[in-house]
């Protein structure tokens, strides 16, 4: 089942899409507050959020940015009556994945919902994993506050299995997020690359983080998780 959260202060439209989305088999939180809806973001998992823009004591743009830069890269949907270019240009800058003009049908919201249910954001400025740290803004990875050197290569390798973080990332999926089909390198290549990734990862420390899932492919893991 799908679980979303649903930020909107119209009460009347809140039920409603919530009932609908009891009959699509999608699960809705709900928060009619801007300063609620960033709490409950921040304390649950959701695989989409719905913010409002117009929102009491913190607007949906402002809810949006903050989930961004604390790193949360659940998929957001942006609500709003406002449909001007520049309304939705601000929506995209503060970090929303897709914009909804009200009003609108709720079969369409319930289709878009699904659809982004299946991918996680890329706009998130900050990704976590455990000790692990990468912020995309200013470039840098830190594990327990020790900043890390990477390659290019390695750090590409590492925002996709921060971003798949705990599941299994395959080799093909590790490739194309570092080459085209057309520059594919020698099938060792990548292992270096891995192994480089590690040394930098996981040999200073007590604790590894990466983990090679027998003919599946590498997963960052936490213990425990």
């Amino acid at each position: 089942m799908t679980v979303t959260l649903l930020v909107e202060d119209n009460v009347s439209l809140a039920e409603t899409v919530i009932a609908y989305f009891g009959l699509e088999g999608i699960d809705c939180d709900y928060a009619s507050t801007g300063p609620q809806g960033l709490e409950l973001a921040l304390s649950n998992d959701y695989q989409t959020i719905l913010l409002d823009i117009n929102l009491p004591r913190m607007n949906g743009l402002e809810v949006c940015e903050a989930l961004r830069n604390q790193g949360v890269d659940v998929p957001v949907l942006m609500l709003t009556a406002r449909d001007s270019l520049e309304d939705k240009l601000a929506g995209f800058d503060a970090g929303t994945d897709d914009y909804l003009v009200k009003p609108f049908e709720l079969s369409e919201l319930a289709a878009r919902v699904k659809a982004l249910a299946k991918r996680r954001s890329s706009l998130a400025q900050k990704l976590e994993v455990g000790p692990l740290v990468m912020d995309l803004s200013l470039k840098t990875v830190c594990r327990d506050g020790q900043t890390l050197s990477l390659t290019p290569t390695c750090w590409k390798l590492l925002e996709i299995l921060m971003r798949e973080s705990p599941n299994v990332v395959s080799r093909e999926k590790m490739q194309s997020a570092i080459w085209s089909e057309q520059d594919l390198p020698d099938s060792n290549v990548l292992k270096v690359h891995l192994y480089k990734l590690r040394q930098q990862v996981d040999k200073p420390f007590s604790t590894k983080l990466i983990h090679t899932v027998a003919a599946h492919g590498v997963a960052i893991r936490v213990p425990n998780d």
